[in-house]
């Protein structure tokens, strides 16, 4: 614990994590609109957002251990790089189809395809930039360094939203190509700021034991990305539902309620993981038996609400235990394997985050269809769980 902490090019790989979820966020929040004036249907948003998820689950494991092979700040530039071309044309077809709108299976094919492919490529950014922390911090610190890049994240959750409805009332599609600015910074930023990198697993070492799924080092870090990743999402996609029903208001009220719930959530994210800078000495495993404690207090709560500031306040609460847990579980598989698995490990990690996306939107609505206060009851119940498993799996570290 008394090791120094030496991250090179972390504010480089801060900058690509806040515009990175800029332009991710500024996509999601101009996809409602686009949709409509193409005359899609809304199972067609959804399902442009389903296939990225799919994608980022499939690869970004794939990506951590490629970064453990060629280098770190390779495999960034490559990502970043096919982001960007990906980004520019779906911003061209945008453009080009408000003006001209084209047959509706192309408009659904290009959304869903661009999404998909977007989701490929930017799996690689979270895994690659946890395991270069991992790499330069010493175990036992790295929760502080992973909160930065938290904290990064959840700014750009709140300010991309609402950069893009802001430059969107002037001209929708130039949203998108501001957006693929975005990660053209990031490029031009990583390729100056970040230095270059050594593989870990280099080509000429003899072939070690890959990094297997069910590896029991990574049990705790993977039950608290899958159970956080799901209960966010279903946060996500309920809220502006549940601000309707329970709370009836009118449509244009309710996505109003929505969206200032989503800008509580970025602000409890970042004053969690504050922090979790700020408090480096308390280990990983306790953040997270906290904060998820916390958080599964703030969901369950949101069933008794019954007014628009009470559900700010849940989801604040909510997002605030959040705030520990996410960069938390990102130091613990870190600190749970070698150096030579680091890519692997945060690979892993970003993978089931990915199953989490996808399955959390889907059960949330379907529980919500049921009755509106499940999905929020069983986030509750699934994040108490949690809390208990880590700190048996800490008194069990510690026996």
């Amino acid at each position: 614990m008394g090791e120094r902490s030496v991250v090179p090019g972390l504010p480089a790989l801060v900058f690509a994590a806040l515009t990175g979820t800029m332009a991710m966020m500024a996509f999601v929040a101009v996809i409602g609109p686009v949709v409509r004036l193409l005359g899609l249907a809304e199972w067609h948003a959804g399902l442009a957002v389903t296939a990225a998820g799919v994608l980022w689950m499939l690869s970004a494991r794939r990506w951590g251990v490629l970064s453990d092979r060629v280098g770190r700040k390779r495999v960034l530039l490559i990502a970043l790089a096919a982001y960007v071309v990906i980004y520019v044309a779906l911003a061209v077809f945008v453009d080009t189809a408000l003006a001209r709108p084209p047959a509706l299976w192309l408009s659904v094919a290009v959304l869903v395809g661009t999404r998909a492919l977007v989701g490929l490529f930017y799996a690689a950014v979270p895994p690659t930039a946890a395991a270069l922390v991992a790499d330069g911090a010493a175990p036992g610190q790295r929760a502080a360094a992973m909160a930065k890049l938290g904290s990064a994240n959840a700014l750009g959750m709140v300010v991309g939203p609402a950069a893009a409805g802001w430059i969107a009332f002037h001209q929708l599609s130039l949203t998108l190509y501001v957006a693929a600015v975005l990660p053209l910074l990031s490029l031009a930023v990583i390729a100056w700021r970040l230095p270059a990198d050594a593989p870990r697993t280099p080509a000429n070492t003899a072939p070690r034991t890959p990094l297997h799924w069910a590896d029991p080092r990574l049990r705790l870090p993977i039950l608290a990305v899958f159970a956080a990743m799901v209960s966010v999402t279903i946060a996500q996609v309920t809220v502006g539902f549940f601000a309707i029903d329970r709370l009836q208001l009118s449509p244009a009220d309710g996505a109003r309620a929505a969206g200032l719930a989503l800008t509580a959530v970025g602000v409890g994210l970042i004053l969690a993981q504050g922090l979790v800078m700020k408090l480096t000495g308390v280990p990983a495993r306790r953040w997270i038996a906290i904060g998820a404690l916390i958080s599964g207090v703030g969901f369950a709560s949101v069933a008794l609400v019954e007014s628009r500031w009470a559900l700010l306040a849940a989801y604040a609460v909510a997002a605030f235990g959040m705030g520990f847990v996410f960069p938390s579980f990102q130091a613990l598989a870190a600190d749970s394997v070698q150096a030579h698995e680091q890519g692997a490990a945060a690979g892993t990690v970003a993978s089931v985050q990915g199953l989490g996306m996808v399955i959390g939107p889907m059960l949330g609505t379907l529980l919500y269809q049921w009755r509106p206060s499940a999905p929020y009851l069983l986030v509750g119940a699934l994040l108490v769980l949690l809390s208990i498993a880590a700190l048996r799996h800490r008194a069990g570290a510690a026996a």
